[in-house]
């Protein structure tokens, strides 16, 4: 559908009106939760051989090598035979070593795309593999239930789980007890989290809250510790400050498959929408152009906006604003808190995507 708009000073727009992301409310099925659990578009095409280790952290060649090995050793039949139980059949017997890998390390050296990687080296078939945020995962208990959540992934070979989160004891007791089940069931398990940026000088800091939290499943997990600084943020120039009002509503009109929306109308919207279904309502975005960027008035609010930030950075959307830049939009309360592992990573990703968007701008 076609319109024109006047932006003021200029003449008028004749383009392509754009989307609003507050206009849509997706419903997404249970099928479709289990069938999107694959790496994210961002690292479809990522392997080991595409990683590139940072010559002066030697952990992060370490950490090829050892998920390259363990890739391998899962090509094997499932433990508990292909993933179905016969009658009369046999407990299967427990891995000789660790059936699961946790990477530690901060933010950008390249976690996401290890475990992608692993996901893709697994010699089993895509239906046999697994792959999810910590949220995702627990949306899937939300929609299909404890049990067959359980039946639905005991078949699998492996389960990638990507940003998992300590900071709620409620949700991680919930995956700790879903993975112990799939641990039976002979399923081998990959995690990564993240380091807080002020303690990446204490060597396994998040590693011992993992296992810790984990409490019984420690002992299937070997840890990996992956060292570096944010590669989003090596030799590149710093994140682009916000545009003006103009001239995002202009390249909103200009981009075709961009959406057009005011900040705070957007979190507002984001109330009314689960989490779950965030990704659907990216569906065939290739930009998202904000207005009026202001600081997150609360926490339930900022927490929406981080799935929010974590479905677009896995679709590589680019993310055109005017208002505030993006690291001012959690208070020093909020950096300070419980949840301060998110917010830096949300700040991270879509500072990333704001710099996809300078092209965006007319110059």
């Amino acid at each position: 559908m076609s319109s024109s708009t006047a932006v003021p000073g200029q003449s008028p727009i004749a383009e392509t009106a754009p989307l609003s992301l507050c206009a849509l409310e997706p419903r997404v099925p249970a099928d479709r939760l289990i069938a999107e659990m694959v790496p994210p578009p961002r690292f479809d095409s990522v392997r080991f051989d595409t990683y590139v280790p940072d010559p002066n952290q030697p952990s992060q060649t370490e950490a090829v090598t050892v998920l390259s090995d363990f890739a391998a050793g899962l090509g094997g039949a499932h433990a508990s035979g292909s993933g179905k139980r016969k009658w009369f059949s046999r407990k299967p017997a427990a891995p000789s070593g660790p059936l699961g890998v946790y990477l530690d390390g901060g933010y950008g050296v390249g976690k996401t795309h290890l475990l992608a990687s692993l996901w893709h080296a697994t010699p089993a078939a895509p239906s046999l593999k697994a792959f999810g945020t910590f949220v995702e995962l627990t949306n899937l208990v939300g929609a299909l239930g404890f049990q067959q959540t359980v039946q639905t992934l005991s078949g699998h070979r492996l389960l990638c789980i990507d940003e998992f989160e300590l900071d709620d004891p409620g949700d991680t007791v919930l995956v700790s007890s879903l993975l112990s089940r799939l641990v039976e069931a002979g399923v081998a398990l990959a995690a990564t989290s993240n380091t807080l940026p002020g303690k990446l000088g204490e060597g396994r800091f998040a590693a011992a809250d993992f296992l810790r939290e984990i409490q019984g499943l420690s002992a299937h997990f070997r840890p990996l510790r992956i060292n570096g600084e944010d590669y989003r943020h090596r030799g590149l120039p710093e994140a682009p400050p916000p545009y003006s009002e103009e001239q995002v509503t202009r390249a909103a009109y200009a981009t075709e498959g961009a959406s057009l929306d005011d900040f705070p109308s957007l979190l507002d919207h984001l109330a009314r929408v689960h989490p779950s279904r965030y990704g659907a309502l990216t569906d065939g975005l290739r930009a998202v152009c904000l207005t009026e960027v202001q600081p997150v008035p609360d926490q339930s609010t900022a927490l929406r906006l981080v799935v929010l930030a974590d479905r677009l950075y896995d679709r590589e959307v680019p993310v055109l604003a005017s208002g505030l830049p993006f690291d001012r939009l959690f208070s020093e309360e909020m950096l300070n808190g419980g949840y301060r592992k998110k917010y830096f990573r949300a700040i991270s990703r879509l500072t990333a995507l704001a710099r996809d968007a300078k092209g965006l701008v007319a110059q």
